[in-house]
């Protein structure tokens, strides 16, 4: 039963340290301050390791893909997770959540995404969906005595409830088709069947149940809100790791989509890239507080990725894959530099609280700059080579009318992430404190993980083509 266990082992290391910490909590009741913090970096740290030099092998018992696949999304989630907790380390501590709680729902958050990104089987796939979904509720509202984060945490349950009705749906029509609750063969099952059109509505509610996880337009509406009262660092969580994995079980639909049902199937990204693009970065363009605009650009983010996923047939799972790393390092980093200037009795909000910020912090404004100039796609970062990438595979696959409607939305983006570095190094400072309190300087915890975030984006926009290969090589693994 236990056979071929150590694939498994990041999976297994989440699930028993996020029991243990609940354990922990639940019955040490004089346990020494930060234990359980300790607990839960060791646990993500050993997670990322294990993916990354563990046995290797294609799939387990045929229903989780721990191979090359599965082991660079865990990895990536594992180092999310890591990066997320140095960011929450102080911030929940001074607001007064820190505790056992928050720390084991955040590794089981975890799980549910390695969970999801792996999935080969349907019923993996809605375990892992459902487990991160639940985890997130929880973890929106997790600040005590706070309207808005509860509002967040109560927003996104509900709509979260009819996507999870949405997909499982889809999936019941998709097993009735095909036959088999693997994805793989489910699919393939559509070319010879004469069940196609069966299978394509399933997959057209599994796709709108995504689309609202990726916060693709027109479901993206509950993001600002969400984004907005939610605790700043958990949003980077949600911004940064949830949509990593959603990302990647679409990424596995496009390698495996048989033709018969592609020309559908690419209609429908065609038309949601455009969308996305388009509605989230006008609407950026009028909002005038951070957390919300940020999450505009978030979801213009995974706009530019759908794009690459209608060139899936020239290469572009593979710039999907490269810019997904970069994306989930440029979300991190936008939010964790949210949390770390935040007073301690809220979050940043308006623009005018970073006018003259490169006097005050001048390190805090390069490394918000960096991310914010990677977000826009410039040189020599990250982000820039990421959207070369995209822009390349859509062109090849012979889609300039969506090249140019990205081009068109990436313009528009850089009036707001220019009006935020223009504010940072052009305002004079206010001179009067922020309504809510003083902003506290950096912790060590919080400089580690944006020194790593900042030294990441600009390692990938010099020396892309490492990890380029490695997406290649994980793309492979799929068929695709």
């Amino acid at each position: 039963m236990l056979e071929g266990w150590p694939v498994i082992a990041p999976h297994a290391i989440l699930a028993l340290c996020g029991g243990l910490i609940f354990c922990l909590g639940a019955f040490w009741q004089r346990r020494p301050s930060g234990l359980l913090w300790w607990l839960a970096l060791a646990a993500s740290l050993a997670a990322g390791l294990a993916a990354l030099g563990g046995p290797v092998s294609a799939t387990y018992q045929g229903m989780l893909d721990v191979g090359l696949y599965g082991r660079l999304f865990t990895a990536l989630i594992a180092l999310v997770c890591l990066l997320a907790l140095l960011l929450l380390k102080r911030y929940a501590a001074l607001r007064g959540f820190a505790g056992e709680e928050l720390y084991g729902l955040m590794l089981l958050a975890g799980l549910g995404m390695a969970l999801t990104a792996g999935a080969a089987h349907w019923l993996i796939f809605f375990l892992g969906l459902e487990l991160l979904s639940i985890c997130l509720y929880i973890l929106l509202a997790m600040r005590k005595g706070s309207s808005e984060s509860t509002e967040a945490g109560l927003k996104y349950f509900i709509l979260g409830a009819v996507a999870s009705a949405l997909v499982v749906f889809g999936i019941a029509l998709i097993y009735a088709a095909g036959g088999s609750m693997l994805i793989a063969p489910s699919l393939a099952a559509a070319s010879g069947t004469g069940h196609g059109a069966l299978t394509l509505l399933g997959l057209g509610l599994v796709l709108t149940g995504l689309a609202f996880k990726l916060s693709l337009a027109p479901l993206h509406v509950w993001t600002p809100d969400v984004y907005q009262g939610a605790p700043a660092p958990i949003t980077a969580f949600l911004a940064a790791g949830s949509k990593a994995a959603v990302m990647a079980v679409l990424v596995r639909l496009c390698a495996l989509m048989p033709g018969n049902l592609w020309t559908y199937w690419v209609l429908a990204l065609w038309g949601l890239a455009a969308l996305t693009m388009l509605a989230t970065n006008l609407s950026a363009l009028r909002e005038e507080r951070v957390k919300r605009l940020l999450a505009y650009s978030s979801a213009a983010q995974m706009g530019y990725l759908l794009m690459a996923l209608v060139g899936a047939r020239y290469g572009g799972l593979v710039s999907a894959l490269f810019f997904l790393c970069a994306y989930a390092l440029m979300d991190l980093g936008v939010f964790g530099l949210v949390t770390v200037l935040s007073p301690h009795d809220g979050d940043l909000n308006r623009l005018d609280e970073l006018r003259g910020l490169s006097r005050r912090h001048p390190w805090l404004a390069a490394c918000l700059a960096l991310c914010l100039l990677s977000l826009a796609g410039m040189p020599p970062t990250g982000g820039f080579v990421g959207k070369l990438f995209l822009f390349t595979s859509v062109l090849k696959a012979g889609y300039p009318v969506l090249a140019l409607l990205g081009a068109l939305a990436a313009a528009m983006a850089f009036y707001y992430y220019f009006k935020l570095v223009a504010v940072m190094y052009m305002g004079e400072p206010s001179g009067e404190p922020a309504p809510s309190g003083p902003k506290p300087a950096a912790g060590a915890a919080e400089a580690l993980a944006l020194a790593v975030i900042a030294v990441a984006l600009l390692w990938l926009g010099v020396f892309p083509a490492w990890l380029h290969g490695l997406a290649g090589a994980a793309v492979a693994t799929l068929g695709g």
